[in-house]
């Protein structure tokens, strides 16, 4: 079974990957709009990717992979072009939600998190 975390923020996510040991599984990550008290994110295209993302990870993600959530902030915070989730070398973000593989070149961004053939083939390629 996929193991699912949440770390909300920068400075949260750092502290969570840095001692955060996989075990062989891949590493998925997707960053996303803060919740607003309703429980949807502020992000539109956020909220319109997550029933597909949420599917793919049931679907079609390895057993032994992780999915971690991270909330990047509200919208101030992630309008901010100096914003730390922008600059890191690791994430280098300028669309939201946008899904990684962790240190691979896997990756979607924007509308493309709302397609169930590129989150088919996201999960199902090798390391």
């Amino acid at each position: 079974m996929v193991q699912k975390h949440h770390v909300a923020g920068y400075e949260a996510f750092v502290a969570f990957m840095k001692d955060f040991k996989g075990n062989g599984g891949s590493i998925n990550i997707l960053f996303t709009g803060a919740k607003l008290e309703n429980g949807q994110s502020w992000c539109g295209d956020c909220v319109e990717a997550a029933p597909f993302i949420e599917s793919a990870v049931e679907k079609d993600a390895p057993s032994d992979s992780h999915f971690i959530y991270v909330d990047v902030g509200d919208r101030p915070t992630w309008k901010d072009m100096n914003n730390s989730f922008r600059k890191d070398v690791n994430t280098h973000l300028s669309v939201i939600p946008t899904l990684i593989r962790w240190k691979n070149p896997q990756r979607l961004e924007g509308e493309q998190c709302a397609k169930a053939d590129l989150l088919q083939l996201f999960f199902s390629e090798e390391d």
